[in-house]
């Protein structure tokens, strides 16, 4: 998958069933019967946001049922994680020196952490951009 030189690579046999594209080409997702989603994608750093930033702002998210269990950062990525409603989440950001953040988002029913977890490390990892 590539959109703004975004990429992420991940277990195709599971993240089987790819949405269709959105218009502006920002990037894909891909979605599993069991309720697991994967989204890489790509946005024009319009704000100015940092990794800190980010996260501050993540931490002060208040909406129902959105809760961050974790945080890190790094000088140019942010990694929080968490629990929205009764899905477990795990959202990568690199902050590339062309404006652009590049994202994936892994989402799964709190029911399938088993399955789930082991993957996320592995294909936020694979996260890259020029």
């Amino acid at each position: 998958m590539r959109a703004f030189g975004t990429s992420c690579t991940f277990p195709d046999e599971i993240f089987s069933d790819r949405l269709p594209e959105p218009e502006n080409g920002d990037g894909q997702q891909w979605s599993v019967p069991d309720g697991a989603s994967l989204t890489c994608s790509g946005n024009y750093n319009i704000d100015s946001d940092t990794p800190k930033g980010f996260v501050a702002d993540e931490k002060a998210n208040t909406g129902p049922g959105y809760k961050i269990t974790y945080s890190k950062t790094g000088k140019n990525w942010a990694v929080v994680s968490g629990i929205k409603g009764d899905k477990v989440f795990y959202e990568r950001r690199l902050f590339g020196k062309d404006g652009v953040i590049r994202t994936v988002w892994i989402e799964y029913p709190s029911s399938l952490k088993a399955k789930y977890d082991p993957l996320t490390g592995a294909i936020a990892a694979s996260l890259r951009g020029p």
